[in-house]
């Protein structure tokens, strides 16, 4: 029998609590996706059991209630009927979430959101700089070679301009004009100020504007304070075009927030910064003195790398060289970037999600060559625990090298490379596997990767219709087909109502085996996945197409005798928007069975860090008795 879509949408509103209980409603191809004000409010035994909804969860501050592609978006307009609400994107929904979180969380998450589409910049240049410091050393002859010169400047090309990289991004988190936030960073790092790196040997010039003394220093390897100043300078933006008439907008507003926003960052901004800078290097040069106060700089240094203020420290270093004496401070620097590796290894290691992965092996590479941003940024930060396990490890790695009196003959790098300028190698490497060792066991053990469709535990699977029992042991023994034109000729999926040939070239596995909860748990339906050979998706029978994502990333069919069928590349691949996915139809087209229905691209699916197998359902599976997977016609 039909769902009643209107039936549907009022008993989700009557179980929760109610309109004036909704922040904010949008859907994606699966799923309806509520941001709810009191949880107190929810009925969620009542929801489970409402006819259409087949399970529900909640993930990063949304309550998510799995209705099914084809279906889901006719009881979203039922619901925005029955509330009155308007229509809202998922990215509007996020937003409302993350509003609920705490302070602290969505200061994370925000460093989070500016930081992760800038890391594969980072990485690179990371790994490319460590390795070319540590030729470098390694062979004095090649630091002098014009390929030398040439490869340094590639590597530290990203971490030279990285304020400009950060005000893009943060720019584009924080709702403003990306371009007038690239002019904000390009004016904090502008060959007219004097380089961060070099504030510890030259001298300093002032401009005198109004009654601020402001220092022509520059932003090189600042973090915070770029954020902040984007931040303001989007409040500025957007408070301008509220107030400036629309004639008047493309001339005043750019100007205006411009001069405000780089006004503001040398006169406050920055000198705030400044100071710090001061304090901690003040700070650090008596702490180092004793092993207590070293153990305490390998736990801050990772800390003072967020703040952007670690680029001070080489001062220290270069003083204790001049003075005849060993570089202590390499140490401690050491202890604390090679704990970032550990636990950042341990997440990589770890955890179950691809794109999770794909991001920390490389970071943690990275750090252990002695450039921890990727690994602090991309990872440790985001998660927080590991960036605590990594405190922790660098403290104690630290207090573990002043123990042993380590020091080093030059200063440029650490971790890894550090054997190059190390006093005692046998010491350093029990350093190394300390302070690595304890923050990767910390990780590993306090660390959960987050797994909010399993972790509600919302749904259990779907009781097997008849026949299902040997699904695992018929779909793995389906072979992956040489020839495409063969593909839709082999039946996957076969019931009652029809058959259901295979929708890409690959290799056939049990929907209990893919890669998300939600669909291997059954809740959506069962059928198979694909592990892709080639980017092509053909209908599996006739029918018509009864939902097209947004994202292009999945497809409804309505198959013979009312079959529904989910057909989704990838998982998570909704966060891609439609990038690298080229859909030949529309919703409400007729397709026959072999017909070309969407083009993706394998490569860049991989390249952003999800899965890329296709999956495959028939998601009202539990309306027929007889589901059968088969092998070849």
């Amino acid at each position: 029998m039909a769902l009643d879509y209107r039936k549907c949408a009022e008993e989700i509103v009557a179980n929760i609590g109610g309109r004036e209980n909704v922040v904010s409603a949008a859907h994606c191809a699966t799923r309806l996706r509520l941001v709810i004000k009191d949880n107190s409010k929810l009925n969620k035994a009542a929801l489970e059991e409402i006819d259409g909804v087949k399970g529900m969860f909640d993930n990063a501050g949304q309550l998510q209630l799995i209705i099914g592609t084809g279906t889901v978006n006719k009881v979203y307009d039922e619901f925005l009927a029955v509330t009155g609400m308007t229509a809202a994107t998922k990215d509007e929904v996020k937003a409302a979430a993350a509003a609920k979180q705490p302070v602290w969380k969505r200061l994370l998450k925000a460093l989070g959101d500016v930081f992760v589409p800038i890391l594969p910049a980072i990485v690179a240049s990371g790994l490319m700089m460590g390795l070319v410091e540590a030729l470098g050393k390694a062979i004095p002859n090649f630091a002098t070679t014009d390929w030398y010169g040439f490869l340094d400047m590639i590597a530290n090309t990203a971490f030279a301009y990285l304020p400009v990289i950060v005000a893009i991004s943060a720019a584009r988190v924080f709702g403003g004009n990306i371009f007038l936030g690239a002019v904000v960073g390009l004016a904090m790092i502008h060959s007219a100020l004097l380089n961060a790196w070099s504030v510890g040997s030259a001298e300093i010039e002032y401009w005198r504007l109004l009654f601020f003394n402001v220092r022509k220093v520059g932003y090189q390897g600042h973090v915070i304070p770029v954020v902040i100043a984007v931040w303001l300078m989007c409040q500025i933006e957007k408070w301008l075009h509220k107030h400036v008439p629309e004639m008047l907008d493309l001339f005043i507003v750019p100007l205006c927030t411009v001069l405000a926003t780089t006004f503001l960052t040398f006169t406050i901004i920055g000198p705030i910064f400044a100071q710090l800078e001061t304090w901690v290097l003040a700070g650090a040069k008596v702490l180092v003195r004793n092993p207590i106060g070293a153990g305490l700089m390998g736990a801050l240094y990772p800390w003072t790398v967020v703040m952007g203020l670690h680029h001070m420290y080489n001062v220290i270093e270069a003083g204790m060289l001049a003075e005849g004496a060993l570089n202590t401070w390499m140490p401690i620097a050491t202890a604390a970037n090679i704990a970032q590796f550990g636990a950042c290894l341990a997440v990589g290691l770890k955890a179950k999600n691809n794109k999770t992965k794909v991001v920390a092996v490389p970071s943690s590479m990275s750090a252990a060559l002695g450039i921890t941003e990727p690994a602090i940024f991309g990872v440790n930060m985001r998660f927080l625990k590991p960036m605590i396990a990594g405190t922790v490890g660098g403290a104690v790695g630290a207090l573990v090298g002043a123990f042993m009196k380590l020091g080093a003959k030059a200063y440029g790098v650490t971790g890894i490379p550090g054997y190059l300028i190390i006093d005692k190698p046998v010491p350093y490497t029990f350093l190394l596997l300390i302070s690595a060792g304890i923050a990767f066991a910390l990780t590993w053990f306090m660390w959960k990767e987050d797994e909010p469709a399993k972790a509600a535990a919302a749904p259990a699977a779907p009781a097997a219709p008849a026949g299902a029992e040997t699904l695992e042991a018929k779909a793995a023994e389906l072979p992956a087909y040489p020839d495409t034109s063969d593909v839709v000729n082999t039946t996957v999926i076969g019931c009652s109502a029809g058959e259901l040939g295979q929708v890409t070239k690959g290799n056939v596995i049990p929907y209990t085996k893919l890669p998300d909860p939600l669909f291997s748990q059954g809740t959506m339906g069962i059928g198979v996945g694909v592990e892709p050979e080639e980017g092509v998706v053909y209908a599996p029978c006739d029918g018509e197409i009864t939902s097209v994502a947004d994202s292009k990333h999945a497809i409804g069919i309505e198959g013979p005798e009312e079959m529904d069928i989910l057909i989704h590349v990838g998982v998570d691949t909704v966060e891609m928007k439609g990038d690298g996915f080229k859909p030949f139809v529309e919703e409400g087209d007729k397709v026959t069975k072999g017909q070309k229905i969407l083009e993706f691209d394998i490569s860049k699916i991989k390249a952003a860090g999800h899965p890329d197998t296709v999956v495959f359902l028939l998601t009202n599976s539990d309306d027929y008795e007889d589901v059968t997977f088969t092998g070849q016609e």
